[in-house]
């Protein structure tokens, strides 16, 4: 999976829009393989962006668990955390 897509499920507060948008479009730059495509692929690349953001959403509005949901701050210290133990050295 591509590392700039984050877990969007179980948050408090939710996933916005903007996340789910951001997670869509990297998700397309990944199957297409680039970051930004030719004029004559412009209008398909932001179809696909539009219609996996709106498929996401669907997703998470329809997920359910019974664990608490996750603080956005502790979960990205934990992260940074796990980062710098990984490139320290």
């Amino acid at each position: 999976m591509c590392r700039n897509i984050h877990t969007l499920h179980n948050f408090e507060p939710a996933a916005t829009s903007e996340e789910v948008h951001a997670a869509a479009l990297q998700y397309v730059r990944k199957v297409a393989g680039t970051t930004k495509p030719s004029k004559a692929n412009q209008e398909a690349f932001d179809h696909a962006v539009h219609e996996i953001a709106h498929v996401t959403q669907h997703l998470l509005d329809a997920l359910v668990t019974n664990a608490p949901p996750k603080n956005r701050d502790v979960e990205a210290a934990k992260a940074k955390a796990r980062s710098a133990a990984r490139y320290a050295a």
